[in-house]
């Protein structure tokens, strides 16, 4: 490969978003790093990116490991030499209510989505001071609108605005971009997991639940994947370049307050 061409790590690019900013990146860079735990998942994703043009390199461990930052951003240095873009999409939170979520399901929501997108930043720092790159945290627009039944999204997804304004703080120094996006409901295997789960508990079948949802949220219509993918490169973009210690929400109009 071409040293000279930028790169990007996409974390959670098995799945939802990170697949579709994988595939998205694969025409602006000339290499992805692809992060998460499923190898078959991530041999489809390789092969989407490579069939743009872009080199794939899998990167198949846990994120919630604190080893796996350093692993991360020492197999994409050796692989390509330099780092450009960080995408930290991983993580999977637990829906549960507020009063019956114990001390383990919190730490292992923080765990990946909080603690492992930190280390990995704080581990890709140099190579992306070097290359003045910039970095992308997934949150959610439930930071904004934290509700019992989802506390812990609503908490974790908040933190993470601030760990993104907080490294944006240290980048204007460093020269490397920081920001953070919000996307609403976007229909992901996720999504259709929460619905299946969220039918039966207000007796709804699974199709009335992913019907009506959009009425009651106050939106048109689902995001697509595809959407938020469009966001995120636009973010790592030369065009963004001005952009940074922003929260950007994208949720179809479902959160109604400025």
């Amino acid at each position: 490969m071409d040293m000279s061409k930028p790169v990007a790590v996409v974390t959670g690019a098995n799945q939802g978003i990170g697949f579709a900013t994988a595939v998205r990146l694969a025409r602006d860079f000339g290499a992805v790093a692809l992060v998460a735990r499923n190898r078959p998942k991530l041999d489809e994703t390789a092969a989407a990116v490579q069939k743009i043009g872009a080199d794939p390199l899998i990167i198949d461990l846990d994120l919630s490991d604190p080893r796996s930052g350093k692993k991360v951003v020492d197999q994409t240095l050796a692989a390509f030499g330099r780092i450009d873009a960080l995408l930290n999409i991983a993580g999977a939170v637990p829906q549960i209510d507020l009063f019956e979520m114990n001390d383990a399901q919190w730490d292992s929501g923080m765990a990946l989505k909080l603690h492992g997108a930190r280390r990995l930043t704080v581990e890709a720092w140099p190579a992306l001071k070097a290359t003045k790159g910039s970095v992308v945290l997934m949150s959610g627009n439930s930071a904004v609108f934290p509700k019992a039944p989802y506390a812990a999204v609503g908490a974790i997804n908040a933190a993470i605005i601030a760990l993104a304004k907080a490294f944006s703080d240290r980048g204007i120094t460093d020269g490397v971009q920081v920001n953070s996006v919000l996307p609403g409901a976007v229909m992901t295997g996720r999504r259709r997991s929460y619905l299946e789960h969220w039918a039966p508990l207000h007796n709804m079948t699974v199709e009335q639940a992913t019907e009506n949802f959009p009425r009651e949220a106050g939106i048109a219509r689902y995001g697509d994947p595809k959407e938020i993918a469009e966001l995120m490169a636009f973010l790592v973009s030369p065009q963004a370049r001005w952009m940074t210690g922003a929260a950007v929400r994208m949720d179809g109009g479902e959160v109604k307050s400025i």
